[in-house]
């Protein structure tokens, strides 16, 4: 057997830091808990009074100072309350946990009892507040009564009634009887009736010593109860569980003495899971384990989480539950496991919160204001009742996670539907019985514990037995080792199994985790030479690649691993890692890591890992063995409580009162002890080297954790503090703003011509989707801060209807755009087509026929007005009406903080620097207004009057069909379900009459709703015996920033005069001359980057995507650098018309072939007849026997789309290149005369063979092969 004892002054390494005792103050009488919240209607036995700190000890503790306030606060969250003997007098438990600002936490763990008054102040001033308010219900009720005299059977039924009616339903349901007033719950009569008060003993531990506390606790309660006096005065017992009970050490178990027995805790080894005692197998039994897997998402995804029981402990064991199944994250925000009322002005909290409340007896949902309801989750534990925020994903394999932890429940006899429990708050065991030997035989059951221990040898077992056998003889054998004992065994076993339980369903969680974020050390980047350089540069330094990482992961995972990646935990354990090449690692990551490296050396086969969907944890078995062995058997006993160096008549035992502790005895340790030398100089020196590493990773931690809230502030209810609780609120609103905003600009600036094809991978749609989410969650709880007047769920879109209904009906009808009819609008007279004001777009969000919720309606609101780039100017408007703002907020709220909300909306304007398209993508089935207007060029504008054309606009979600615009006019409206992303559009005439040609500059698409604008470049003729003799051109679309120059005519009648065509339409037109001195380099280049383009396309991940149509016809696409290549070393234009185009030598090519091959002249040339010739020869034939007159741009353009989908075009150009007109028509230097050329670009060009390309039917529309 092996003792160990702490330093007495080492705070940090003892089991407990505090004693507290809170109650009733008999010298500053009652006060009223006006912070309660209570109804002065009910009985003053029912009411809360104000509870203080009776005694504490020590008085304070390194490192540690006791907060009197916040304590007695959480001692009595209700405050004190009063009963009578008719009245329920069961003790009663729960835990709360206080965090410190450096993020460490210390346990409190609560025994609340009644105890009988004996201030004659006391009972004299509650009998006086009991007759004012019997006196003035019954003048209340006498009133009542004689107003409905007419309807009453008799006076003294009234009287009655009226008596039972001022009573809550909780006081009706136990009236004694109906005789009278006396007698009756909620009565007090002092001559009748004992008068008990709430007293409460807490316990604060460094680390949640649940059980251990419990029974020390419940221990020393029922020695009060108890008739008999303990073997030792109370102060004994305290002030060793004070002074001489150590933590246990790592990977050990202690055993204590408490006032009837021996108390066992244990902790985990450093290769375990961090202590966590709150019964797990509990908390799924109150909501179940799909509930429980809804609110672990919502943590960890950080939402703001509301838990709402009648019952403290309830409170607690959720709370603790989840926040210990997030290992190895760990929550950054507020965490208030119980709120008492004064802080319930916390829930305006406009940052994410683990916060519980009490429900009151008879509380309805329906009755709770809450500002946040956006994105809050709300626990309702008693009714097992869950309401997530919408869209909230799923978390990754769920249905297989809830299938494993049902199968752990299961095993130990737990429904996973969850069901009912017993009360958690109930003491745990019963007073013991009057006389009870069990307190006399302490050193016999110690005896006992150390013989199960195996810690006895020879020589002790004989002398135990025979003590044995005397206590049996005198009669106490039975009570003491065959009953007490025995409930004493299956309660260790209860705690056992609570304790295999919720160690299983932890390594679940943990399992899964490290799953899904096995590899997340490859992606973290480490960029900074030096620690201080990584500190100055913090905001800006990206810390981990989360695109590589989401790349890699299965589709399924996404939506919840891309929000999860942007979660405060996440990256404060990604700033971990980079520390760590500095400093310590924090020590659930080192945990972590070092399972991550065992698992991976355990599991070889990196490839099977990979691609199992689901394994199930194989290390629960392994884990709980060796809880279950540190229960059973105690590794360290500490030093026995023993007598104190106390004053005569000091210690009195009262039954059933609590004594008036000596204070001398319990303030401090005591040195000069004999009890305090117990154990071994290595002992005490491994306490050292343990507080001294403690101490060095308390201030690690407090110099690089993310600066949060003062915790310490929030439990303060006075008002100075509470303004400056807001306030820090306030400033952290606008510090999320500006690091969001800034997060969203680096993302995007600069990518918007990757989309286009023209740059590297853009950022993905689902991460772009991620940051605005955030962003409607910002101004969700921006909103919402200090709101008291809400219509529904979102607090900002309750704003916008105040604000709707502030502006009156007649402004807000003339502002609706007209729906109907919109197809005959015109533009003649040149009308203002309105730009889209605040309340014009608030209408349109109303009319979407998308079957919105307030906070859907509020998030469509926002994705329009970021894609309108009219956010900020939109909540400007909004906020202009200060009378409103004053009516709908209170005094405290962010948005009435008139310079901080100006640099929020400033913030927020640097938006508009870039372009979004979160509304097209997102509401993919409304209906659309879309204005189209062709430019032609500015000489040739006369033009347009003798042609009739026509437009088919085509995006990513399907094309308008074709669209007539009337004669004599250049544009057109019309409205169609939502296309998506413009991407290319159909021009197209008729040619009626011998001046049916013009000359197109570009034709620009308004999309009404969003005001995003697209151009269409053209810069070529429509019509026959022009050009190319097109009647049809497919035009490539580009997405034109609204506000801009070219956009200055867009919302006047007259169309815009744009500048004259691209560089890459003046290639196309220009001479041949121009063309036969093009550089090899540069062709050859050309077609390297358009084919490595299409290649990086493929390998990206789908929604990491831009246009493939733009890589293959756009500027810098293929077509274009393939008419390069075929155009270099071209001779003259002699053997052709005046005007060359490639399809010209192709056709001839096809025609000399087909022609040759009749005429049998194939056999003298080094063209092969084959499969790939008859397919060239074919594809060429279908293209000019189509219906459509593309023109012969259009057709060579529709000639490689068409090879390069069906993987033929490899193969045509060889055959090109050999065709016998080919050396008649190119010189000696042309590339296509150079067989290496062709052999390289063949090469190049069957790389993209293996990918499946998919055409745009624009493009090939009316090609029958």
């Amino acid at each position: 057997m092996s003792a160990a004892a702490a330093a007495p002054g080492s705070a940090s390494c003892r089991f407990a830091h505090y004693f507290v005792v809170c109650g009733v103050d008999a010298d500053t009488g009652l006060e009223p808990d006006d912070g309660a919240g209570e109804s002065f209607d009910q009985s003053p036995i029912r009411r809360s009074f104000k509870s203080k700190v009776l005694v504490h000890y020590p008085e304070s503790t390194e490192r540690n100072p006791f907060n009197k306030d916040a304590i007695n606060m959480l001692c009595m969250p209700r405050g004190l309350s009063f009963r009578t003997q008719a009245d329920r007098l069961d003790p009663q438990f729960h835990s709360f946990t206080v965090t410190f600002d450096d993020g460490t936490r210390s346990y409190g763990f609560v025994h609340t009892f009644y105890e009988e008054v004996t201030s004659a102040q006391i009972t004299t001033a509650m009998q006086t507040l009991y007759q004012m308010h019997h006196v003035e219900h019954h003048s209340s009720s006498s009133a009542s009564s004689s107003s409905s005299s007419s309807s009453a059977s008799s006076p003294s039924t009234c009287s009655m009634d009226s008596l039972a009616s001022s009573l809550d339903e909780s006081d009706a349901e136990s009236l004694a009887g109906l005789s009278g007033c006396l007698g009756c719950a909620g009565s007090f009569d002092p001559s009748r009736d004992t008068l008990y008060a709430s007293k409460a003993l807490c316990l604060l531990s460094p680390l949640p010593f649940l059980h251990a506390s419990r029974q020390f606790l419940t221990q020393l309660h029922q020695a009060v109860a108890s008739p008999t006096a303990p073997p030792l005065p109370l102060e004994s017992y305290i002030h060793n569980i004070l002074y001489e009970v150590p933590l246990p050490p790592p990977g050990r178990s202690l055993r204590f003495h408490g006032v009837q027995g021996p108390i066992v805790c244990q902790r985990p080894g450093p290769g375990e899971l961090p202590l966590g005692e709150y019964p797990l197998g509990e908390a799924f039994a109150l909501l179940g384990v799909d509930n429980m897997v809804q609110v672990l998402t919502c943590a960890l995804l950080e939402t703001q989480v509301l838990l709402y029981s009648q019952d403290y402990q309830r409170l607690m064991i959720i709370a603790e539950g989840i926040t210990t199944l997030l290992f190895p994250f760990q929550w950054q925000h507020i965490y208030l496991p119980i709120v008492s009322v004064p802080l319930h002005h916390l829930l305006d909290a406009p940052v994410p919160f683990l916060m519980g409340i009490q429900r009151r007896e008879g509380a309805q949902r329906s009755s709770l204001h809450l500002p946040h309801e956006a994105n809050l989750c709300f626990v309702d534990i008693d009714n097992r009742c869950v309401e997530i925020p919408e869209d909230l994903p799923a978390f990754p394999e769920q249905t297989e996670l809830i299938q494993e932890l049902s199968e752990v429940l299961l095993r130990f006899g737990l429904p996973p539907q969850g069901g009912v429990v017993a009360e958690t708050t109930a003491a745990a065991a019963p007073a013991a019985p009057a006389g009870s030997p069990r307190l006399s035989s302490l050193v016999l059951e110690d005896l006992m514990e150390d013989r199960r221990n195996g810690n006895l040898g020879g020589e002790e077992l004989a002398v135990l037995e025979r003590l044995q056998a005397l206590a049996q003889r005198c009669g106490g054998g039975k009570t003491s080792d065959g009953g007490t004992t025995l409930g004493r065994l299956e309660e260790e076993d209860q705690e056992v199994k609570s304790a295999k339980l919720n160690i299983q369903i932890r390594e679940v969680l943990a399992g899964r985790l490290a799953a899904m974020f096995g590899r997340y050390e490859e992606f973290v980047i480490h960029s900074a030479l030096d620690l201080d350089s990584w500190l100055s540069n913090r905001e800006g330094t990206l810390s981990f690649d989360k695109g590589s990482f989401l790349a890699l992961q299965p589709v399924s995972h996404l939506r919840f691993l891309s929000r999860f990646l942007e979660t405060s935990m996440f990256s404060f354990f990604v700033d971990g890692k980079v520390i760590s090449r500095w400093a310590a690692r924090e020590p659930q990551q080192q945990l972590f890591d070092d399972r991550l490296e065992r698992e991976r050396l355990y599991n070889t086969d990196e490839e099977e890992t990979r691609n199992c969907r689901y394994r199930k944890c194989s290390t629960r078995l392994e884990s709980d063995q060796a809880i279950e062995r540190r229960l059973l058997k105690a590794d360290h006993t500490a030093i026995h409580p023993h007598l104190l160096d106390m004053r005569i008549g000091q210690g009195r035992h009262q039954p059933g009162y609590f004594p008036k502790l000596q204070a001398d005895v319990l303030a401090q340790g005591h040195h000069t002890s004999k009890w305090s030398g117990r154990g071994t100089a290595s002992r005490r020196t491994d306490f050292k080297r343990s507080s001294a590493a403690d101490h060095n990773e308390q201030r690690q931690k407090h110099t690089f954790a993310r600066k949060n809230l003062s915790h310490t502030k929030l439990l303060d209810p006075c008002p100075q503090a509470v303004r400056q609780t807001h306030r820090e609120f306030v400033d952290g609103l606008l510090s999320e703003c500006r690091l969001k905003t800034k997060r969203m600009l680096m993302e995007r600036m600069g990518k918007e011509s990757a989309e286009l094809g023209q740059g590297e991978a853009s950022i993905t749609g689902l991460q772009e989707n991620t940051l605005i989410h955030g962003l409607c969650d910002l101004l969700e709880r921006t909103w919402g801060h200090g709101l008291q007047l809400k219509q529904g769920k979102s607090a900002l879109w309750s704003h916008l209807l105040h604000y709707q209904a502030a502006q009156g009906k007649t402004e807000a009808s003339a502002e609706t755009p007209e729906s109907g009819a919109s197809d005959q609008r015109t533009f003649d007279d040149g009308p203002v087509v309105l730009r889209g004001t605040l309340m014009q777009d608030v209408s349109f969000i109303q009319t979407m026929s998308e079957g919105l919720s307030e906070v859907g309606q509020a998030r469509a609101w926002i994705h329009l007005a970021l894609e309108k780039k009219m956010l900020s100017q939109h909540l400007k408007e909004l906020l202009t009406n200060q009378e409103l703002l004053r009516q709908l907020y209170k005094p405290h709220a962010f948005l009435l903080f008139e310079e901080e909300r100006e640099q929020f909306l400033f913030h927020l304007l640097s938006l508009n620097t870039v372009d979004y398209l979160c509304f097209t993508h997102v509401f993919t089935s409304i209906s659309i207004p879309y204005r189209v207007v062709i430019i032609p060029m500015k000489k040739l504008s006369i033009a347009m009057a003798t042609v009739n054309p026509w437009v088919c606009v085509s995006g990513e979600l399907g094309d308008s069909g074709v669209r007539q615009i009337p004669k004599n006019t250049q544009e057109i409206f019309f409205q169609c379900k939502n296309l998506g992303r413009l991407s290319t559009l159909q021009l197209g005439q008729e040619n009626s009459g011998l001046l049916a040609k013009c000359l197109v500059d570009c034709v620009m698409v308004y999309n009404e709703i969003t005001g995003h604008t697209y151009k269409f470049p053209c810069g070529r003729w429509l019509g026959k015996g022009v050009g190319d003799g097109s009647l049809e051109r497919v035009l490539l679309g580009q997405l034109v920033s609204p506000g801009g120059e070219e956009d200055a005519g867009r919302w006047t009648g007259t169309p815009p005069e744009l500048a004259s065509p691209s560089q890459a339409v003046r290639t196309v037109l220009g001479s041949l001359g121009s063309r036969s001195r093009m550089l090899t380099g540069e062709v050859h280049e050309d077609m390297r980057e358009a084919a490595n383009n299409l290649v990086k396309y493929f390998h990206k991940h789908e929604q990491e995507r831009g246009n493939l149509t733009v890589l293959l016809c756009g500027e810098g696409g293929l077509v274009l650098s393939l008419e390069k290549f075929l155009l270099h070393g071209f001779k003259s234009n002699r053997l052709f018309q005046r005007n060359v185009f490639v399809w010209d030598f192709v056709e001839k090519a096809v025609a000399s072939v087909e022609t040759d091959d009749q005429m049998g002249d194939l056999h003298g040339s080094t063209l092969t007849k084959g499969p790939p010739c008859d397919s060239l020869c074919h594809y060429v034939n279908a293209i000019n026997a189509s219906s459509r007159n593309i023109g012969k741009e259009g057709k060579f353009q529709l000639f490689v789309c068409l090879g390069v989908r069906d993987r033929l075009l490899s193969q045509w150009l060889p055959l090109l290149a050999e065709c016998p007109l080919t050396a008649r028509t190119y010189e000696d230097g042309a590339l296509l005369r150079d067989r290496a050329a062709i052999h390289s670009l063949s090469r190049m060009l069957h790389t993209l063979d293996g990918f499946p390309i998919v055409l745009e039917t624009a493009l090939v529309k009316g090609v029958e092969l």
